[in-house]
Formats: C-alpha cells, sequence, structure tokens
C-alpha cells in the first residue's frame, strides 16, 4: 500500500504513520506543496512495484474482496484491465441507494465517448502495458489515464457487474459540478491524447450526447 499525502493540512499525517508503524508493508510519502491528484498519483505509481496498480482516493472506500475478484478475473482472462460498478454514497457515508452499473466490456473507442470506468475501480497489470504517467491535467486525469490503459492495451476492460466500491459524493468537490468539467473534458482530447482542435471540438460533442442522453441510465436503484 503506496500513500502519497497531497500536503494535506488535517491528521492524515499522523493517521498514516500510526498505521505505517504496525504494517511494514505501508510506504508513506508527502509531497513538499500542494499539487493536484495527477501528481500524487504518478509519485505513487513511480514508486509501485506490484504487477497490478489501483488507486483509492482518500475519501472514497473499497469493499473487502474488491482486489480478490477484480485480480481473479484478470488473470483468469489474461486482462489488462478491468473494473467494476460502484455505489454512491453521501459524504456523512450514508448509502443513497444508488449503484452506477459498469458495462459488461469496454472499448477504447466507447471510453473515448465518456469515462465510463469510475478510478475508485480500476485496476491495470503494469506488467503487460507498462506504468501510466499522465499529464498534470487539474480534472479529468483519470479518465485520461484509462484512455492510455486501453489504448496502450489494444484489447476491451471487462468489468464485474456488481459494486465493488463506495464513491462518495461530497457537495464541494472538484468533480461535484459535470457540468464545470466540460472544458477539462475538452482538455483530455486536445492535450491528454493531443488531438486537433477540430477533433477535440467533434468529440466534445460526442461526448455531450454520450453523457446526457445514454450514460445516464446507468444509475440503478437499489434496496
Amino acid at each position: 500500500m503506496i500513500i502519497v499525502d497531497d500536503k494535506s493540512t488535517d491528521t492524515s499525517a499522523q493517521i498514516v504513520q500510526a498505521f505505517k508503524a504496525q504494517d511494514s508493508r505501508i510506504q508513506f510519502f508527502q509531497l513538499e506543496k500542494n499539487s493536484g491528484a495527477a501528481i500524487a498519483r504518478n509519485k505513487a505509481t513511480e514508486i509501485a512495484a506490484g504487477q497490478f496498480i489501483a488507486f483509492l482516493d482518500a475519501d472514497d472506500l473499497w469493499y473487502p474482496d474488491k482486489l480478490e475478484r477484480q485480480i481473479k478475473l484478470m488473470r483468469d482472462n489474461k486482462l489488462d484491465v478491468c473494473f467494476s460498478s460502484y455505489e454512491l454514497i453521501e459524504e456523512n457515508g450514508a448509502r443513497l441507494n444508488k449503484v452506477v452499473n459498469a458495462l459488461p466490456a469496454l472499448h477504447y473507442e466507447t471510453l473515448l465517448k465518456s469515462n465510463y470506468i469510475g478510478n475508485l475501480t480500476g485496476i491495470y497489470n503494469a506488467n503487460t502495458i507498462g506504468k501510466i504517467i499522465v499529464p498534470n491535467l487539474k480534472k479529468r486525469q483519470d479518465w485520461l489515464l484509462w484512455l492510455m490503459a486501453l489504448d496502450k492495451s489494444q484489447k476491451p476492460a471487462l468489468s464485474i457487474a456488481q459494486p465493488l466500491a463506495q464513491y462518495r459524493i461530497r457537495d464541494n468537490s472538484i468533480s461535484s459540478s459535470k457540468l464545470g468539467l466540460i472544458k477539462y473534458n475538452y482538455w483530455v482530447y486536445r492535450r491528454g491524447l493531443g488531438f486537433s482542435s477540430l477533433k477535440s471540438i467533434y468529440y466534445m460533442l460526442v461526448f455531450l450526447k454520450e453523457h446526457f442522453f445514454i450514460k445516464s441510465k446507468q444509475i440503478r436503484i437499489i434496496n
């Protein structure tokens, strides 16, 4: 477990150090200044020595069997990328009884249309496609990471239909306003993938159609 502290101002460092003292497998690194998610994830990726790489932001949760089930699927099917459905929870941890359904199989061309991999559920095989270092985009760098992974893989990603993680909805989170992220989606195409301005605008129109008329149907209510 590699934990990167992006210059937090709360008691995160002390909490991590307490766990690290009990388990030598935990590695802890503190950035000198607040640098954003891309830099923090890249730092963890550079340090990682394992075959499989997965990410978990501080406010999200994994189910206990998440890694076991997904890595088994990857090994059984020789996958480069795997993901799952995930549950939405409120900021205080209360369940919203909503699940974002994962597509059974995901191709690069579909992922170009919208972000269909919840970052907290994705896993990639660093032995087969190499480590992925993403450009320093302020937002949407997680989507870019999985686009780069599928592009390198040249194979579809498969998913587990059952939710294996919980995503916390924060009112003031950097991703809470989908409309506010539109310009960052453009930069994924333009700067992240190197598309021309015209091609980036075209895919932005494709993205808007996909997001509002197709992807929105993925959320289901559970009891």
